[in-house]
């Protein structure tokens, strides 16, 4: 993958359910981590004492965080009312010439900070709740 601009990375929701995507507005920067949990399989027959792991048996997750500065009282709103619920939307994280990860994320953390010169800002995140897909761009 050759160098791709910040700004082509997009976190979209499904605002509705329709399976209609909104940008989530004023992101600024947001980083999307996929992780794996280990199953140790090893015993006293290891080979050499090495640890073993057990292929495929560890759970899968993905986070993402995000910040940036809110620019309309609709997605303040909707980011707001989802934190506050514990609702479990449908999101879509686009990554230029990579592809696009969807499916079910709970808001697990929602910030806001400002300084006195200038505007508000937020920092969010999001844990996987769900089976994520991904499709090729």
């Amino acid at each position: 993958m050759s160098a791709q601009k910040g700004r082509d990375m997009l976190l979209k929701i499904d605002a509705t359910g329709s399976g209609s995507f909104t940008t989530i507005a004023g992101l600024r920067s947001n980083t999307l981590t996929f992780n794996t949990e280990t199953v140790d399989a090893s015993s006293q027959d290891s080979t050499g004492a090495w640890r073993e792991l057990l292929s495929g048996a560890g759970l899968k997750s993905a986070s993402l965080r995000g910040s940036g500065i809110f620019k309309d009282a609709a997605s303040d709103a909707m980011l707001r009312s989802n934190f506050f619920n514990g609702t479990l939307m449908e999101w879509q994280i686009i990554i230029p010439d990579f592809g696009i990860v969807q499916g079910p994320f709970q808001i697990t953390s929602l910030d806001f900070g400002a300084r006195h010169d200038a505007e508000v800002t937020f920092d969010l995140s999001l844990a996987s709740a769900g089976v994520l897909t991904f499709t090729t761009l």
